[in-house]
């Protein structure tokens, strides 16, 4: 199925995930990720909801495609985690979770849009801070995504999870 008229005039659009559009979140098609890989919408808005009575920095976006949601991803501040990389504690910097795309939307080139413009509009909001993520040791796919997108795998795990970092060096 086509979502648009092509992958040069696709318009990706990202708006704050919020109660009112969650369900639109909840029907993106992901069900082959394992939510072990993955959290589902209902997760984000939970994670979402606590940060803001927190008043932590950053937004969970709904990515959308004339309209259509296609995409989901949340970055944000992060909380400190004993299972943090050296390079990153004792310095703010920012957490991608739940990042995910509509299985009839992957290789498009749409996750790849959907993070580069969530992570410069955290940072036109926020500010610039260095970036960690956590892909799932069975998810190789994902790895070569961020590593294309300028991460770097550590090979420093948090349960199943392998930490990729994204510095800022100015």
């Amino acid at each position: 199925m086509r979502l648009w008229g092509g992958e040069k005039d696709m318009d990706i659009t990202l708006e704050q995930l919020t109660h009112e559009n969650c369900d639109d979140a909840a029907a993106i098609d992901r069900d082959d990720i394992p939510s072990d890989w993955v959290d589902p919408a209902s997760a984000l808005m939970e994670v979402t909801d606590y940060g803001a009575e927190h008043r932590l920095i950053g937004h969970t976006y709904l990515a959308r495609i004339d309209g259509k949601p296609v995409g989901l991803i949340m970055i944000g501040e992060a909380l400190a985690w004993d299972t943090d990389p050296a390079e990153m504690r004792g310095k703010p910097f920012y957490r991608v979770m739940g990042f995910v795309v509509d299985r009839a939307c992957r290789g498009r080139g749409i996750g790849g849009t959907m993070l580069e413009k969530a992570i410069a509009m955290v940072y036109d909001e926020f500010g610039r801070r260095s970036i960690a993520l956590g892909v799932h040791r069975d998810n190789m796919r994902a790895g070569r995504f961020y590593e294309r997108h300028g991460f770097r795998r550590t090979g420093i795990f948090e349960g199943n999870d392998e930490y990729y970092l994204r510095l800022i060096t100015d």
